[in-house]
């Protein structure tokens, strides 16, 4: 009877079995007739038993049987290693393919940020050379302009003592009238003459910035100092001033008077922002993982339009007419460049204004004061 087939995977697994069994069979149905071949032939003695024979075929056939299977096992491991060497070298090129694409990736995005980087820098240096002409320009324009001013402003001054003394003396109506007006007249020339003298000054300051005098400054006492300065001017009236400064905030290295410069530019632009009922806020905490401090001046303003945002640092820019000179940011731009800082805007219009400064906590290579107490002006 023939044995049930079996599937194939189960054939492959019983394949060694059946094999062992063929050669047993085959080894013992050979080892007679072998034997007897034997005798006949006289390689075996006559005298010899048929089972002795018998038994030295069987193992001669099991001898043979043996070999071949080991000749087979040979070649199967030989294929199994083949295998295996070619499942390894696939693998291997697998891993190396990886490694080309992941090599590939990091390539592409660093010349990605190396492009970005060279897209910044030449936006920086075009405008490193626009500011530098202009600072030429100013500096010529700023000596013509403020030698004859002087003698202006003396002038002025001048014939204003003289409409105050008219003022005193004159003693009818229509002379006092018209001395008041005089007086009057006088002083809005003076008022003009020293806004121009600001607009020169400024000028000065942002073209040609005054050597760095380096301190250790704690921002708490800075930020408190300059708040407590601007708070009872008529411009901050009705406009709720906060200060969120960390005490233990690390004291950094700077210059004081350019940094309390910095911070009241800020809060003069964002109390001629802020309506009456608004808010402004200074806070300042360090960066994470960096040795910087960012300083943060937050308005709730009516903000800056998309359109005007990216002029803001331009000189003499303000959308505010007859109020300022349009330096104030401009010159806070120069002095936190000084000091190897950055400082950006964010604004949405009806939704106020943020003016975020980073600065280094430390000024390396530049000397301190000889005094070794923070300074604070």
């Amino acid at each position: 009877m023939l044995p049930p087939l079996l599937p194939k995977r189960e054939q492959y697994r019983c394949a060694p079995a059946h094999i062992g069994r063929a050669f047993a069979c085959a080894a013992v149905c050979g080892a007679v007739p072998l034997a007897a071949n034997a005798m006949v032939a006289g390689h075996l003695p006559s005298d010899v038993p048929i089972g002795i024979a018998a038994l030295v075929a069987l193992a001669l056939s099991l001898s043979i049987a043996l070999i071949g299977m080991l000749i087979r096992a040979r070649a199967l491991h030989r294929i199994n290693s083949e295998l295996q060497r070619t499942r390894d070298l696939a693998a291997h090129r697998e891993h190396e393919r990886d490694l080309a694409q992941q090599e590939l990736i990091r390539k592409l995005e660093s010349e990605r940020e190396l492009a970005k980087e060279k897209m910044q820098f030449e936006a920086q240096l075009s405008d490193y050379e626009k500011y530098a002409s202009l600072a030429q320009l100013a500096l010529g324009a700023a000596h013509e302009i403020n030698n004859p001013l002087l003698g202006i402003l003396s002038h002025l001054e001048l014939e204003l003592a003289e409409a105050e003394r008219e003022v005193q003396i004159q003693s009818g109506d229509a002379h006092r009238i018209a001395s008041e007006e005089r007086r009057a007249e006088i002083l809005q020339c003076i008022e003009g003459a020293k806004r121009i003298s600001s607009a020169v000054r400024g000028l000065l300051n942002y073209a040609r910035p005054g050597p760095l005098l380096i301190s250790k400054i704690s921002l708490f006492r800075l930020v408190a100092d300059c708040i407590n300065f601007v708070a009872h001017q008529p411009m901050f009236r009705g406009i709720e001033l906060t200060a969120h400064i960390p005490p233990d905030l690390p004291v950094i290295t700077a210059d004081a008077n350019q940094l309390s410069q910095i911070v009241m530019n800020l809060l003069l632009n964002a109390a001629q922002a802020t309506i009456e009922g608004g808010r402004i806020t200074v806070s300042a905490d360090k960066v994470k993982f960096e040795e910087m401090i960012e300083l943060a001046v937050a308005d709730t303003g009516q903000g800056i339009p998309a359109d005007i945002l990216p002029h803001v640092f331009e000189p003499f820019f303000t959308t505010k007419r007859g109020k300022g000179t349009g330096l104030g940011l401009s010159i806070s731009q120069a002095y936190v460049r000084s000091h190897g800082g950055d400082i950006r805007v964010e604004s949405l219009p009806g939704r106020g204004t943020t003016v975020r400064i980073r600065l280094p906590i430390r000024q390396e290579g530049r000397p301190l004061l000889e005094s070794d107490e923070e300074v604070v002006v």
